[in-house]
């Protein structure tokens, strides 16, 4: 129960109209003595007061109930006003005036909006106050309805912060995780992939050679998705997209090596490349490596299996411009908006693997390079193209 009326008295404290409310009242009414009160069947506890009079209540301070008027405005759900004790007929000889020695009386029930009693807005004074005018009392009931409605709203922000407070725990819990685990998973799959390798240097066995490929690649592809969980979890905990830059003279093959494994893991499709030598960028190759990989992967698993994916990087006016296109079916431009969003993907293909990152990664190197990324869609033909800056193209 402690607990209980603590929380009514922190709800109230924490509308911060209730100071300006109490003044109001006690300007509007005359009285010396104001306050809001939770009341229950049991306990009567201030929750905000404005005190002239120097009774000594303070938030949190607890009177008994049964020597209030409180309680026969808690059991009936009608307001008690008086102006005058001394010519009331139903209060003059009434034991709650006697005690805290008032003349002058209100006391305006307080529900919450769900219709529930939370306690009331009173007041009173040792002088006589005409107080039961209609105009006072309609205020006074629009005050303990502005009460009643603040109430709501700080117990609805409340929760929602809670629920903010929980969900972003959860989050940081859920990503340390997967770092923990993608960081885990590496050795296991480096081994993997190493007796993969060994096993096709050594076997004999022609027919036996496809399925060590096919291990082999399920490794890769395993390996590459921990790089992207770690990557996004990296971006998600604040530490952003790694680089390692520097002067890179030999742009070119490391993008063809790129394309050659595409075509090696993907044997049935067709890519072309226009890739000039002697490009050269201040970059991180392996980054700019992972860009094109994921790209290619995007354009493969989404474009038209029947016709090439094209892959053009060239020099624009000091601009270094990757440019990765495949043909098939047009996206639309809510589509478009969300492409480099984590974890999600389009439904251009059923049953399409990944995890929906591959995208957001390159929208991340391309940032950590100083560089964008743009998207065009149109006539079937949908390109990704990576553009840095002249800041980044060196020798520029």
């Amino acid at each position: 129960m402690a607990v209980d009326l603590r929380r009514s008295v922190d709800e109230i404290q924490a509308i911060g109209v209730v100071p300006k409310i109490l003044e109001t009242v006690a300007a509007m009414t005359g009285l010396g003595f104001v306050c809001i009160a939770h009341v229950t069947e049991d306990a009567w506890i201030t929750c905000a007061v404005l005190d002239k009079l120097e009774f000594g209540l303070k938030p949190g301070d607890e009177l008994d109930v049964t020597t209030t008027l409180c309680e026969e405005v808690r059991d009936t759900g009608s307001s008690v006003i008086i102006d005058h004790v001394a010519e009331s007929t139903q209060y003059a000889e009434h034991h709650t005036p006697r005690i805290y020695g008032f003349q002058s009386y209100f006391s305006i029930p307080v529900f919450r909006t769900d219709g529930r009693y939370f306690g009331t807005l009173c007041g009173l004074d040792p002088k006589p106050v005409k107080l039961s005018d209609p105009v006072t009392v309609s205020t006074l009931h629009l005050f303990a309805e502005l009460i009643s409605k603040q109430l709501d709203a700080e117990t609805r922000q409340q929760a929602t912060r809670s629920d903010l407070l929980s969900e972003r725990e959860t989050a940081e819990l859920r990503e340390q995780f997967i770092a923990v685990l993608g960081h885990d998973l590496r050795t296991p799959l480096g081994s993997i992939t190493l007796g993969t390798e060994l096993l096709a240097l050594k076997m004999n066995d022609p027919a036996l050679r496809p399925i060590v490929e096919r291990i082999r690649r399920s490794a890769l592809r395993m390996s590459a998705l921990v790089d992207d969980v770690m990557d996004f979890t990296r971006g998600r905990m604040g530490s952003g997209i790694r680089l390692q830059l520097r002067r890179h003279d030999n742009v070119h093959l490391t993008l063809e090596q790129v394309v050659d494994e595409m075509r090696g893991m993907h044997p049935e499709r067709a890519i072309t490349a226009t890739i000039p030598p002697l490009l050269c960028l201040h970059c991180d190759p392996e980054r700019l490596a992972q860009l094109l990989s994921n790209l290619l992967a995007n354009a493969l698993v989404h474009g038209s299996a029947g016709t090439p994916v094209q892959v053009e990087a060239r020099d624009d006016d000091g601009k270094f411009v990757l440019t990765v296109s495949n043909e098939g079916a047009e996206l639309p431009q809510d589509v478009i908006d969300q492409l480099f969003k984590p974890y999600w993907r389009a439904a251009s293909r059923a049953g399409s693997e990944g995890l929906g990152l591959g995208l957001y990664i390159v929208d991340q190197i391309a940032r950590a390079h100083g560089g964008r990324i743009d998207v065009a869609s149109s006539g079937g033909r949908t390109s990704f193209t990576l553009t840095l800056d002249n800041q980044q193209a060196a020798g520029s």
